[in-house]
């Protein structure tokens, strides 16, 4: 299953049922964000209002070129990120209808009374 299937596979965590395909992409959606690192990336991104050079990361994650770009890695393996090369420079986004099934994925209010 590729990256982008496994991100329009996952169904709400309040669905009736989940099938073993669905718990799997979720799962792995979860794993992505399993990591603070990560949680932060997908946070700058969220609020830096489009592309960012993942060479202007690692000063605001306080981590080294080689560990940021390990974590750009797997959240762009994971369907979250959208990355464009230019030149010796990556530049990276929030994939927008990732960010919209993970917002679904977590949407939990109907299950709580």
């Amino acid at each position: 299953m590729s990256a982008t299937e496994a991100v329009s596979c996952c169904a709400p965590l309040a669905a009736p049922a989940l099938s073993d395909e669905q718990a799997e992409a979720t799962a792995a959606l979860f794993r992505a964000l399993g990591d603070p690192a990560r949680v932060r990336i997908v946070n700058m991104l969220a609020t830096a209002g489009g592309e960012v050079c993942g060479c202007d990361l690692t000063e605001g994650l306080g981590l080294s070129q080689p560990t940021v770009s390990h974590h750009l890695k797997k959240l762009h393996e994971s369907g979250l990120l959208e990355r464009e090369q230019r030149g010796k420079w990556a530049y990276y986004s929030l994939k927008r209808d990732a960010v919209s099934t993970l917002a679904a994925v977590t949407d939990l209010n109907e299950a709580c009374c």
